[in-house]
């Protein structure tokens, strides 16, 4: 017989299966403290989810909203910051009533990171909502700040007992926003701290492309289907290219992006937990641990470049156009020292060590600049061992491709020779396209709707673990160490790179595929 499932008022459900994933996932009332709220990514992002989460009914009646930064303001003050960033970029349609229910549960604590008497009131606060809001201890601690904060603020959540899950009566979790340190060293400090104060399986390492849809797709299509699983292999693969472009520059990030780079901006984490998510072997069962094993052992896979000066290619883009507008160089961005080194563009050859994958090239690269956005996984097959037609028939055939793409039009394309119609047997490209916004009437929810969701009810199966952010960090840190010394290779903005990042796979008689 299924276990039944507690309603909030204390009674059993009868007809409520916990394995029946049809029906809402809704979290238990709950608080989530937002650090960090006047900042961009909780604006742009956090608060437009939580009103969309409100608006799909996935929010319990007994939740708040708390936010912490360094401002003094009062309740008022957050609520109209909050309604503003909702309203202007909120997903689904705005109702006022869905922003009445929610405004009664929007609360802010000011203060500074370091102010002992801000996080006494921070823990005050949220023993009031225990007894106003119903939370039942319940609270999700959100790390929108810069992880040179990360340490004070995890002291001070000790120090007050709210990372506590015995004392508060109920869960504490915290979310931990990318990057995970800049080196293996740094990661692993930052996880030894983080999982010291909180329990480690109260530890939410939030990679947002793991909360796209098209991201998770990759899973149903392997796994779901025995159409695939069966070419997913070295027999039948040739190559598989990920790709991570961008039209855009760095914008205001010049802080951060100039002492990271591309690599350890996107590679380390969205790139490599793409590859993990295509090369894993099928887990045995839909469980987030069960996931995250597999995925390690592909991270733990991983053949690095014998020769990272042929296998590795660093860019930097100078004055261009993108879309038809005027791009300043790399140097000339605001806040640029003139003699930087550091790469917006970044390509790289990597293998798998274990049989199903043995010899087949992944190609990922990533870039700013570049003619236009999109992320894609592309999985290029072998051509077929023997052609019976006229080698002139054939020319405009490539490889077969099962093309999965993250963004944007999110979908799945199947590239495949077909027949020319007219009376001689000419064979070219074809392609069949599955988009997501043509085929479910549902618009898939933004990537942070979905993690902020699984955070609050305790889902850990889209969140990296320590084991491997540090094992992705392995693969990293080799690089960076090879590149120590040397100058990207300029490219244009509005172009695909540099030439060299076409000459490497050139040498291998393959070419990158047209995102």
């Amino acid at each position: 017989m299924s276990q039944r499932t507690t309603g909030q008022g204390g009674g059993v459900n009868p007809l409520r299966d916990p394995q029946d994933r049809r029906l809402p996932r809704i979290p238990e009332p709950c608080a989530l403290v937002i650090f960090g709220v006047t900042g961009d990514l909780a604006r742009k992002k956090l608060l437009p989810a939580v009103y969309d989460l409100a608006n799909r009914g996935l929010l319990p009646p007994g939740f708040v909203v708390l936010g912490f930064a360094r401002r003094d303001w009062g309740d008022g003050d957050f609520e109209s910051l909050a309604y503003e960033a909702a309203r202007k970029h909120a997903r689904t349609p705005w109702r006022d009533e869905v922003w009445a229910r929610l405004i009664g549960n929007v609360k802010f604590v000011g203060g500074s990171f370091d102010d002992d008497a801000a996080f006494d009131r921070l823990a005050q606060t949220l023993d009031d909502l225990r007894d106003s809001h119903g939370i039942q201890g319940n609270a999700a601690f959100y790390f929108s700040i810069p992880p040179a904060a990360f340490p004070v603020v995890l002291k001070q959540l000790a120090r007050t007992g709210m990372a506590d899950n015995a004392k508060s009566g109920g869960w504490r979790r915290v979310v931990v926003e990318k990057p995970f340190g800049h080196d293996l060293q740094s990661a692993k400090e930052l996880n030894d701290l983080v999982d010291d104060v909180f329990t480690r399986e109260d530890v939410f390492r939030i990679d947002h492309y793991l909360g796209k849809e098209t991201v998770q797709n990759i899973m149903a299509l392997r796994f779901a289907n025995n159409l695939f699983e069966p070419l997913w292999n070295s027999k039948y693969v040739d190559s598989v290219q990920i790709t991570m472009a961008e039209d855009v520059g760095i914008g205001s990030r010049a802080g951060f992006y100039d002492s990271a780079g591309a690599a350890r901006d996107v590679l380390q984490n969205h790139l490599l937990q793409l590859l993990a998510l295509v090369a894993m072997e099928e887990p045995t069962s839909f469980d987030a641990a069960e996931i995250r094993a597999e995925k390690l052992k592909v991270l733990r896979a991983i053949k690095l470049p014998q020769d990272p000066h042929l296998d590795t290619v660093r860019g930097q883009y100078l004055a261009g156009w993108v879309a038809g507008e005027r791009a300043v160089g790399y140097h000339e961005e605001e806040g640029v020292p003139p003699d930087s080194t550091t790469e917006t563009y970044v390509a790289v050859k990597l293998g798998i060590q274990n049989r199903r994958w043995a010899e087949v090239p992944f190609y990922i690269r990533a870039g700013k600049r570049l003619p236009r956005r999109v992320t894609e996984v592309a999985i290029m097959f072998k051509k077929a061992p023997h052609l019976p037609f006229n080698a002139t028939d054939m020319e405009m055939l490539g490889n077969n491709q099962l093309v999965i793409r993250v963004q944007p039009d999110e979908g799945v394309v199947l590239k495949f020779g077909s027949k020319v119609p007219g009376t001689t047997m000419e064979v070219r490209d074809i392609a069949m396209d599955f988009q997501y916004g043509e085929a479910f009437t549902e618009s898939s929810p933004e990537a942070y709707e979905r993690l902020v969701l699984d955070v609050l009810i305790g889902d850990r199966t889209l969140f990296p673990d320590a084991a491997e952010v540090e094992q992705s960090w392995q693969v990293i840190d080799p690089l960076e160490e090879a590149w120590q010394g040397t100058k990207p290779e300029p490219y244009r903005a509005g172009e695909w790179g540099p030439r060299a990042a076409d000459e490497m796979l050139g040498r291998e008689g393959r070419a990158w595929r047209r995102a």
